[in-house]
C-alpha cells in the first residue's frame, strides 16, 4: 500500500513538473550527467563519467567503434593492413584533420603520423618528456599489457605508421579504438614542454572530436563549443554543457523541468513514470556490464580463501534485486556479462546459505567473525545505481554471520584514487565493456598485470588464471579463444576475488525534441550526431 502511494505521488510531482516550459534553448544541448570527470587526457582514465565528458566530445582514436554497435571502422586512420604473421600493424592516416584551437593553443599544422607516435610513446617511452606528468600511471595501457605486445612505433611516413608486435594479439585492433588510446598534439605538448607548464595539456585538453572544450566548473558544469572543422561531419548542436548531477531523482527532476535534454541512467523507481510522460523517451538496452564486490586479497583476513567463500556464501543477492534495481538486473555468476562470446553458463553459483558461510569462517580460524571496512559507490552507475542502499543490505547479511562492516566512501575522484592505491579491504565496483572481447574483462580486471596497474581492485594474482587468460591472447582462433576462457572462469569461480553481483539493464531518458541518439553497447554517451528540434 505504502509502495503503491509513493509511486502515485512520484508520478504527480512528475505530471506537475511537465507542465513547466523549459528552459534550455535549441542551440544548446544540456545532458545532466551522473558525476564529474577524474581528468581530460582519456590516457588517465578508466571511468565511465569520465570517458563520456573527455574521451567522446574532445579526441579521436585511430579507429572506433560504429555508434550503436562494436563494429570497428575508420577513424584517423583511413585505412590499415595487418601482415599475414599478425606482428606487423600499417595504419594510414587521414590529411585532413585539424586540431583544436583552445585559449593555450593554436595548431600550425594538421595531424600527422607522428601526433600518432609522440601519443602512444607518452605510455610506451619510459624516456618520453611526457611519461611522468601528472603521475606517470597509465592504468588501461599496463593493465592490458600494451607494453609487453607492442616491440616498436614508428613513423614510416609523414602520414603513416606501423606498429610491430612481440607476439599476436587478437584483441589489439579493438584495443585501439579504446579511449586511452587517444590521439593527443605533439606540437600542443611540445610548446607547453617549452613554457614549462606540461600538466597543462591534460588540464586544458585539446583533441581532434567533435566539440571544443570551453570551461569546467569543478563538480558542476563543463561547457563546449561545436568544432565546426570536425572532420567526420560538424555537430548539429553549437554548445554542449554537461550539467553534473550525482543523484538519479534530481537528474529526472531536471529532465522533465526541461533543465536537461537528456539523463544519464535514471532512477529505476522514475523508469515507469518517466515512460508515462509524453515529453520524455526512454531507451533501454542490455548492459554489456557486470557489478562486483572486490575483496583485496593482498590485505588481511582477505587472502584467505575460506573467508572469500564465506562472503559469497552470506550475501542474499537476490534479494538485492528488486530494491536497487527494480527488477532491471540480474544475479551474475560470472565476471563478465553473458552476451560475451566466451561466457561459461556451466559455472555453478554460490548460492545464499547462512551456515556454509559460518562453516568457512570456522576454516578460516574466524568462527566468531571479525571487523572490516567496505566501501560503497558515491555515484549511480549502470552496473549500482545505489550503492548507499546495496552497502547496507550487505551489511545486514554479513552482521548474520558475524562480520561487523562500517561503511565508507569518498567523492567519485578520491574513490578512485584510494582504490587504485589499494587502500580499500571489500569495495563495490564494476565495469561496462570498451570492446566487447572477452579478453576486456578477464584480462584487464584480474590478471597478474592489471593487479600491478591498479586496474584489478582484488589485487589478485592467480597462475593459472593467468596462462589461461594469456593463451587465449595469443590465438585468432575464436573457437579456441573460448576453450581457455572458459576456464579461466572456473579458476576465478574457485578462488573467489570477487563477489559478482549483477548484469543491469541500462537506461536513457531525454526530451522528445532530442533527434539521433542511440544507447551505445559499450556504455558510453555520444552526442555528435545529436540535434534538438
Amino acid at each position: 500500500m505504502l509502495k503503491s502511494l509513493m509511486a502515485t505521488l512520484i508520478m504527480a510531482a512528475l505530471v506537475v513538473s511537465c507542465s513547466g516550459k523549459s528552459s534550455a534553448n535549441k542551440s544548446t544541448f544540456v545532458y545532466c550527467s551522473e558525476g564529474s570527470p577524474s581528468g581530460f587526457n582519456p590516457q588517465f582514465l578508466t571511468d565511465g563519467p569520465s570517458h563520456n565528458a573527455a574521451v567522446y566530445p574532445l579526441y579521436n582514436r585511430l579507429v572506433k567503434f560504429e555508434t550503436g554497435s562494436t563494429n570497428i571502422i575508420p577513424s584517423i586512420a583511413e585505412s590499415w593492413t595487418i601482415s599475414e604473421d599478425q606482428l606487423t600493424y600499417t595504419f594510414n592516416i587521414r590529411k585532413d584533420i585539424k586540431f583544436h584551437t583552445t585559449k593555450d593553443f593554436k595548431p600550425t599544422r594538421n595531424l600527422d603520423a607522428s601526433d600518432v607516435v609522440w601519443s602512444f610513446n607518452r605510455m610506451f617511452d619510459k624516456n618520453h618528456p611526457y611519461h611522468k606528468v601528472s603521475g606517470g600511471i597509465y592504468e588501461y595501457w599496463d593493465g592490458m599489457g600494451m607494453s609487453n605486445i607492442i616491440k616498436s612505433i614508428n613513423q614510416t611516413d609523414k602520414h603513416q605508421l606501423q606498429i610491430t608486435l612481440h607476439h599476436p594479439e587478437a584483441p589489439l585492433l579493438a584495443n585501439f579504438a579504446m579511449a586511452f588510446t587517444s590521439i593527443l598534439s605533439r606540437e600542443y605538448g611540445e610548446k607547453m614542454l617549452a613554457a614549462k607548464t606540461p600538466e597543462v595539456l591534460d588540464r586544458n585538453p585539446v583533441g581532434t572530436g567533435p566539440f571544443i572544450f570551453k570551461s569546467y566548473q569543478k563538480d558542476t558544469m563543463i561547457r563546449y563549443e561545436a568544432n565546426k572543422e570536425y572532420f567526420n561531419g560538424v555537430p548539429k548542436i553549437k554548445r554542449m554543457v554537461f550539467s553534473i548531477t550525482p543523484d538519479p531523482s534530481v537528474r529526472t527532476q531536471k529532465l522533465v523541468a526541461g533543465e536537461c535534454h537528456l539523463a544519464t541512467q535514471p532512477a529505476p523507481t522514475d523508469i515507469a513514470a518517466l515512460d508515462a510522460n509524453k515529453d520524455i523517451t526512454v531507451l533501454s538496452g542490455p548492459g554489456l556490464n557486470v557489478g562486483y564486490l572486490a575483496l583485496n586479497t593482498q590485505k588481511r583476513p582477505f587472502d584467505n580463501i575460506h573467508v572469500r567463500r564465506a562472503i559469497n556464501y552470506a550475501l542474499n543477492r537476490k534479494t538485492y534485486v528488486e530494491p536497487i534495481y527494480l527488477g532491471y538486473a540480474t544475479v551474475a555468476k560470472n565476471p563478465m556479462p553473458p552476451t560475451i562470446w566466451g561466457y561459461n553458463n556451466d559455472i555453478k553459483d554460490y548460492d545464499y546459505n547462512v551456515e556454509m558461510a559460518k562453516e568457512e569462517l570456522k576454516k578460516a580460524g574466524l568462527p566468531d567473525g571479525f571487523s572490516t571496512t567496505l566501501w560503497t559507490l558515491p555515484v549511480s552507475r549502470p552496473y549500482n545505481p545505489n550503492g548507499k542502499k546495496m552497502g547496507e543490505l550487505m551489511q545486514e547479511d554479513l552482521a548474520k554471520v558475524g562480520i561487523k562492516v562500517e561503511l565508507v566512501t569518498y567523492d567519485w575522484p578520491t574513490y578512485l584514487k584510494k582504490a587504485h592505491a589499494g587502500e580499500h579491504a571489500m569495495l563495490q565496483m564494476g565495469w561496462t565493456g570498451d570492446n566487447g572481447d572477452p579478453d576486456n574483462f578477464l584480462y584487464m580486471l584480474l590478471s597478474c598485470e592489471g593487479a600491478k596497474a591498479g586496474s584489478n581492485y582484488a589485487n589478485w594474482c592467480n597462475k593459472e588464471y593467468d596462462s589461461e587468460v594469456i593463451a587465449a591472447k595469443r590465438l585468432s582462433d575464436k573457437k579456441e579463444r573460448a576453450v581457455h576462457y572458459m576456464k579461466a572462469q572456473e579458476v576465478f569461480k574457485k578462488e573467489v576475488p570477487w563477489i559478482t553481483l549483477f548484469h543491469s539493464t541500462v537506461h536513457r531518458a531525454m526530451r522528445s525534441n532530442v533527434k539521433g541518439f542511440k544507447i551505445h553497447p559499450l556504455g558510453n554517451d555520444i552526442f555528435d550526431k545529436v540535434s534538438l528540434e
